[in-house]
């Protein structure tokens, strides 16, 4: 599948990490992660260089990638949460239509968008040292939403580069697999 649109970050920063997200070498913004004194990550800002701020937070409640994003007026963008610290997908929903962030195949690190009904959205391939990745659009998709799934994925950056299960696979062509349905 040909990408309609490609975003390259370059991250830096340990303990409260900083992408600068670019298009064709001119930055569109900064998503600045921020974790509270025992290291959990409790929110993040994504400053772009025109537009309006959008803040992601932890929302109340034990699960990993519980999280929602809203923009600076206070409208809601979105949520997501992960049913089972035992499956490595991320369910995602907005207004319009539901999303799932899944491993990509095989020994990779990095995460795949895949909407419910038209297949993969978007795929997040990060570099051996983690300290950039590439993000591939392949249908057109809000930009917000590809952000919170780049947010999300790295929170669970590690766990990607593990063999996928049948449960996260798909079909060539995006289509959620029987067991994704």
């Amino acid at each position: 599948m040909e990408a309609i649109r490609t975003l390259h970050v370059r991250s830096s920063g340990t303990w409260s990490p900083r992408h600068v997200v670019s298009e064709d070498g001119a930055p569109l913004g900064v998503l600045a992660v921020r974790r509270n004194r025992w290291g959990l990550v409790v929110s993040a800002e994504y400053r772009p260089e025109k537009g309006e701020v959008l803040l992601v937070r932890r929302d109340p409640g034990l699960l990993r990638a519980q999280f929602s994003i809203w923009t600076e007026g206070r409208e809601w963008l979105g949520s997501s949460l992960r049913w089972s610290l035992l499956r490595r997908h991320v369910e995602l929903w907005t207004s319009g239509k539901p999303y799932r962030l899944v491993p990509l195949p095989g020994l990779r690190r990095g995460w795949r968008l895949v909407a419910s009904k038209t297949g993969e959205v978007a795929r997040f391939d990060h570099g051996l040292a983690g300290r950039t990745a590439r993000i591939e659009l392949y249908r057109k998709t809000d930009l917000e939403m590809v952000l919170f799934a780049f947010f999300l994925g790295t929170l669970g950056l590690v766990e990607s580069a593990f063999p996928t299960t049948l449960e996260t696979t798909s079909g060539s062509d995006g289509t959620p697999a029987a067991s994704e349905a």
